[in-house]
């Protein structure tokens, strides 16, 4: 395939705004000519309880499924998962001021994006071992 334009963005989980700490949770990928809407996630939870202790890791995880179920369309991921393709894309983009927030919108080239999302994903959210 040749490269086409993309745009991503990174979901954090900013545990307390005042301090200006976040921990990069998950990646989005959007390609309109593609036809691609992804998002990746990981809670690396020993990482989140640095952050914030008294944090139950798993009141964060069904907020980041959500993200991912509505990336894909899920249609039990209620409404927002029924809108069309670039429109769900600005619903995740959008900012927030929940506990999850996305980054600013990133854009580059490439031929896969599913490809791309994967690098994007394993470069900015998981941790090396």
């Amino acid at each position: 395939m040749a490269s086409s334009p993309f745009s991503y963005a990174v979901f954090r989980v900013v545990p307390r705004v005042e301090r200006g700490e976040r921990m990069n949770v998950g990646v989005l990928v959007f390609s309109r000519p593609a036809g691609f809407l992804g998002v990746l996630t990981q809670l690396d939870d020993a990482r989140l309880a640095g952050f914030w202790p008294e944090l139950d890791p798993e009141t964060v995880r069904p907020h980041l499924a959500a993200l991912e179920r509505i990336a894909a369309g899920d249609p039990g991921a209620g409404p927002i998962a029924e809108l069309d393709l670039t429109a769900r894309f600005h619903w995740l983009v959008a900012p927030s001021s929940t506990i999850i927030q996305p980054s600013e919108v990133h854009t580059g080239l490439c031929g896969e994006p599913e490809q791309e999302l994967e690098k994007l994903f394993r470069a900015l959210v998981v941790l090396p071992e």
